[in-house]
């Protein structure tokens, strides 16, 4: 995936093709880095199983597989000048699609698998545990998103010609997929994004454990992180903060809402997420025990002089 990815950027230096309002090469660069830190992630948290194994390298090696399928048949549809998403205008368009479809779903299957050996897995470190378990799940319903682009839209059944349509699903709400976007990501700017929901769920798989790393190296300099109480309520909040921010990116896109135009509905309901996070951070850090000082003790022994009175010496 690392060394495709590298091959994508090529491709979106030297090919000015375009595809649906984007850089024909965006999407297989996109996807490829996203397939890398995924894989990446995944075959962490399986060397932290201790139950299971076995299954675990069957359900690793099925996420590979699936998700090399997924991007031959995107990085064959740039080449051939074709979307690979949503196409419907040829038999064999269609049925790449459907391969998708299935893959998808497939390695959906894979990583949930993988999500029960961590949640039956004991770690030492309850922080850990919590990072990991949290950051898979959400992950598996931030990928969960994916299926509601593959459902036809609401123009798409209103048109009534879903047996001849040559696009079915979307990533936009509300709008044309090919409409005004945000720079880099694409994401709509006049319209809801359900890539939006996706993206920022699927990456908790490293967001949420990254948090916890960050905690512990900042426990040399800050003593109080070193309660490992402490790490773990922390850890808790930003997980209960993190899949609280899917559900309202999910909401706000299903309203054809688009990110950068939230309306008042979304800003107090963001509003209200970040104040329950706030609480719960000050809530953690006013529970923590302060830490304690340690100073240099004086340890004395006695000793018995020739005169026969006694003397001190540390």
């Amino acid at each position: 995936m690392a060394l495709w990815a590298l091959v994508s950027a090529v491709g979106l230096a030297v090919d000015d093709r375009v595809l649906v309002g984007a850089p024909i090469w965006a999407k297989p660069f996109k996807f490829f880095v996203s397939f890398a830190a995924y894989g990446l992630t995944l075959a962490w948290m399986l060397a932290q199983t201790t139950w299971g194994r076995r299954t675990g390298w069957w359900a690793g090696n099925v996420v590979v597989v699936t998700s090399l399928v997924e991007m031959v048949i995107i990085t064959g549809q740039v080449i051939r000048g074709k979307r690979s998403h949503f196409n419907a205008e040829t038999p064999f368009d269609e049925t790449l699609y459907t391969v998708m479809g299935l893959t998808v779903v497939v390695l959906w299957a894979a990583t949930l698998v993988i999500a029960v050996l961590l949640l039956r897995t004991r770690l030492a470190d309850r922080a850990t545990a919590w990072a990991i378990r949290g950051g898979v799940l959400i992950a598996l319903a931030g990928a969960a998103v994916g299926f509601l682009m593959a459902q036809p839209t609401a123009e798409q059944r209103a048109a009534g010609d879903l047996d001849t349509a040559d696009v079915i699903g979307a990533h936009s709400v509300g709008v044309p997929d090919d409409g005004p976007a945000m720079p880099l990501t694409g994401w709509s700017t006049t319209g809801g994004d359900l890539r939006i929901p996706h993206f920022v769920g699927m990456h908790a798989l490293q967001l949420i454990p990254l948090f916890l790393i960050a905690l512990v190296l900042l426990a040399p300099r800050l003593a109080r992180l070193r309660d490992a109480e402490l790490r773990l309520r922390l850890v808790r909040v930003v997980t209960a903060g993190y899949a609280g921010l899917v559900a309202l990116t999910t909401w706000q896109a299903l309203r054809g809402q688009p990110l950068i135009h939230p309306d008042a509905a979304t800003l107090v309901a963001a509003g209200v997420l970040l104040a329950a996070v706030a609480a719960g951070v000050w809530a953690a850090l006013r529970t923590a025990p302060e830490p304690v000082s340690v100073h240099p003790v004086s340890v004395h022994t006695e000793t018995e002089p020739a005169s026969g009175s006694k003397e001190f010496t540390a």
